[in-house]
């Protein structure tokens, strides 16, 4: 099968990966190298660098009209695939494979419909998260769907569940293109009734708040990114908070108060305590919040308190 693969993150790369070990990849169609990280460097997008080590041909571009569409018809398509490609789709492309175009969408249809299906998830404290392979449609995340498959979220932190989930949609868009070509694809219209949407996740909304419960600040460490960490301030220094759990045994420790006991550190809640166990303070490595605690140098009996940055 002919394929045209569109992706952009490392989300999007086990698909390019199981896709070209088994299909034909004429084309990889991603976002044009940017500068990630503290590099401050122009770097490829993870498919780009993916697709380049695998031999597949690379177009990048920001935005998808007349001129992309007829680049990408060129490479005579079976299936467009996409995978958290980053701009918006024309019908036109949508349309232009004779088996139709597909996504790999990283939530259970129909509820996160949008930018950050999987933080929202956590956020909300949903126990299962997943992916959809569904069919492109004019609306967002709105088509059919004909596969779909979950992971439990546990405590695990949104990196390692964006990973898993990651190598699931591959392995789910590859069975379903396999049930596409044999018409055994069953598709399921989404119910409207149970539509949710997964709104970018802004730099504000994930700084801890000791006027919030230990709960919704543990969910937001957990839901954290590079580009949307969880931050607060201990002494009116700052820090991104990297992991975290609750701690009922300080469910009593005053709202905004911060216990350093024997290693560990606790942070007091409207509603409880949560434990950091890995920090980064501002200009420093990331390390165990006990090495950080170490290095604080308080005065014993001194109160320490946090909040928001």
């Amino acid at each position: 099968m002919r394929v045209v693969f569109m992706g952009t993150p490392e989300f999007a790369v086990p698909s390019l990966q199981l896709l070209a070990q088994r299909h034909e990849v004429v084309l990889a169609v991603t976002r044009p190298d940017a500068v990630r990280g503290r590099g401050k460097r122009l770097e490829p997008s993870p498919v780009k660098a993916a697709a380049l080590e695998l031999g597949v041909p690379v177009y990048e571009t920001k935005r998808i009209h007349d001129e992309q569409v007829q680049r990408i018809r060129e490479a005579k398509p079976d299936v467009v695939c996409v995978a958290a490609y980053g701009a918006i789709l024309p019908d036109s492309l949508l349309e232009m494979a004779p088996l139709g175009s597909v996504n790999v969408h990283g939530s259970l249809l129909p509820r996160w419909r949008g930018a950050a299906p999987i933080q929202r998830a956590i956020l909300a404290g949903d126990e299962r998260a997943g992916v959809s392979i569904m069919r492109m449609a004019h609306d967002l995340d709105a088509g059919d769907y004909c596969r779909q498959a979950s992971v439990e979220v546990g405590d695990k932190p949104c990196t390692q569940v964006m990973a898993e989930l990651a190598r699931l949609g591959g392995r789910e868009l590859v069975a379903a293109l396999d049930d596409i070509a044999n018409g055994r694809a069953q598709w399921t219209t989404q119910d409207q009734s149970l539509v949710t949407y997964a709104q970018k996740v802004t730099k504000d909304e994930m700084k801890l708040d000791p006027a919030d419960t230990a709960q919704a600040n543990k969910l937001r460490v957990q839901a954290s990114t590079d580009e949307a960490p969880a931050r607060l301030q201990v002494a009116q220094r700052g820090m991104r908070a990297v992991l975290a759990v609750m701690a009922p045994q300080q469910k009593g420790l005053p709202e905004g108060d911060v216990l350093v006991s024997h290693g560990h550190v606790y942070l007091g809640c409207s509603e409880g305590a949560i434990e950091l166990l890995r920090v980064k303070p501002d200009g420093k490595r990331l390390m165990d919040a006990s090495a950080w605690a170490a290095g604080l140098h308080a005065k014993p009996g001194e109160p320490l308190h946090w909040g928001r940055v």
